[in-house]
């Protein structure tokens, strides 16, 4: 494929290309014990809010877009009102997959690089925006990763199947930014293919693509559970 092709030669002589963020926000409440994880407040504030204005104040993005439930569609726009790059709040789909597709069809025509982002990571900050951003600007796609600390085993039938070796496993977080073309045929090859992806990184190494890792942040985890919030406010309230 074409992109495949562009040299990192070409890339770095390549004049910076118009990045807007997809905030996919469409999580249930069905391991947070009842609590809505896109609206569960975080020191105060609801996490998708934490999220959006992380983006909303880093340089490297020029716009945008939320994607969400129907039923969070008018509840996100007001809290999300002060920010100013929000272009769209929109309705997700059925998969996460068709979700990320609806929001990259709400971005603006001229934005060449999409930053994918699970609002379930509040605690992203402008710093991993930013360097992951400027690595896909050179290889056309990049992710933040961080080192894995247990021991990490393959099962088969109940059994220990192998170990592999923890040296060279990484914990992969968000936001996956990529070259928005590139993104966009990777995700209809894998829907044609009928392919289920776990992350957008999965449905670009698909096509052949290698994705460049950069330097993610301990901090910036997933909130999937109770335990997870708590840990969340931990570190809110430390790094006030």
């Amino acid at each position: 494929m074409a992109f495949s092709k562009i040299s990192d030669f070409a890339r770095k002589v390549l004049p910076p290309r118009a990045c807007g963020a997809v905030i996919v926000a469409g999580g249930s409440a069905s391991r947070m014990g009842g609590i809505d994880k896109v609206m569960a407040e975080l020191c105060g504030c609801p996490m998708i809010v934490h999220a959006v204005r992380a983006f909303d104040a880093c340089d490297a993005i020029c716009e945008i877009v939320i994607v969400t439930r129907p039923d969070l569609v008018e509840p996100i726009q007001a809290l999300c009102g002060e920010f100013s790059k929000v272009r769209a709040v929109v309705v997700g789909g059925s998969s996460r997959q068709e979700s990320v597709e609806n929001g990259l069809t709400a971005l603006s025509k001229g934005t060449k690089m999409a930053a994918i982002h699970d609002g379930a990571r509040p605690l992203i900050t402008q710093a991993v925006i930013d360097r992951t951003v400027r690595a896909a600007h050179l290889y056309g796609a990049a992710a933040p990763v961080i080192p894995v600390k247990d021991t990490i085993k393959t099962v088969a039938a109940g059994l220990v199947a192998d170990t592999p070796d923890r040296a060279s496993l990484r914990a992969v977080q968000t936001p996956q930014v990529f070259d928005r073309d590139l993104l966009e045929v990777a995700l209809q090859k894998a829907k044609e293919d009928g392919a289920a992806v776990t992350d957008d990184c999965s449905a670009v190494e698909r096509l052949g693509m290698r994705i460049k890792i950069v330097e993610g942040e301990e901090r910036n985890i997933k909130v999937t559970t109770p335990l997870d919030l708590k840990i969340a406010e931990l570190f809110m309230e430390e790094k006030q």
